[in-house]
């Protein structure tokens, strides 16, 4: 757990620095989330997190809730209409790719950086619209000092602008089923089989 509040004071330290412009750009219903024990988790994990998340099916859950399966995820908003549909994009491109025995093993996690408009109903829409599966894609909003804390362990930079649109890194995190990073993907429309080998030596290793 030190780990973890290691990389979050540093990450926070850097993002506050961050002031340059850049170009704006699921599972079932929970009614709450379930107690985790920190101990079950090794201190690399983002299992150990204690925020407590709204997904698009109204529900309430833990990221260790997710534990089990390798898990790819990325953050982005539902009213961005530069990046994050091509960010998301390339997430459908990742499951796709998956060998068919495989993709019931794989879960797909879209967080949203607009706390305030991206209600559970808003991301239930837009789940719809991209013709994501629920059964494999969960769609979370969460408090803000949540999402920043979720983002500075991912590595993911974001900044809001008056326009209520958000210049953000674009980053996709493979997690073990222990909640481990084992591989980003850091730009778009990249090739994505080496997210894919990641994702199979996940598997392999289980």
């Amino acid at each position: 757990m030190k780990t973890l509040f290691l990389i979050f004071a540093l990450q926070i330290a850097f993002l506050a620095g961050a002031g340059e412009k850049k170009p704006a750009c699921c599972v079932t219903n929970r009614e709450t989330a379930s107690a985790v024990n920190p101990r079950a988790f090794t201190d690399k994990s983002l299992y150990q997190l204690d925020s407590v998340w709204n997904s698009a099916d109204g529900g309430k859950l833990k990221l260790a809730e997710l534990k089990g399966k390798s898990q790819v995820v990325t953050m982005f908003f539902a009213r961005c209409e530069l990046a994050c549909p091509v960010l998301v994009h390339d997430v459908k491109r990742i499951e796709a790719a998956l060998p068919s025995e495989l993709r019931g093993k794989v879960g797909f996690v879209l967080v949203s950086f607009d706390s305030e408009r991206d209600t559970p109903e808003v991301l239930r829409h837009y789940r719809e619209r991209q013709a994501l599966n629920a059964a494999t894609w969960t769609l979370l909003q969460g408090k803000p000092d949540d999402v920043l804390e979720l983002s500075a362990l991912l590595g993911i930079k974001f900044k809001k602008d008056a326009q209520g649109q958000f210049a953000h890194s674009n980053v996709i995190t493979v997690l073990n089923p222990a909640g481990e990073i084992v591989y980003q993907l850091n730009g778009l429309n990249l090739d994505v089989k080496p997210a894919i080998s990641a994702i199979e030596k996940t598997i392999t290793v289980q």
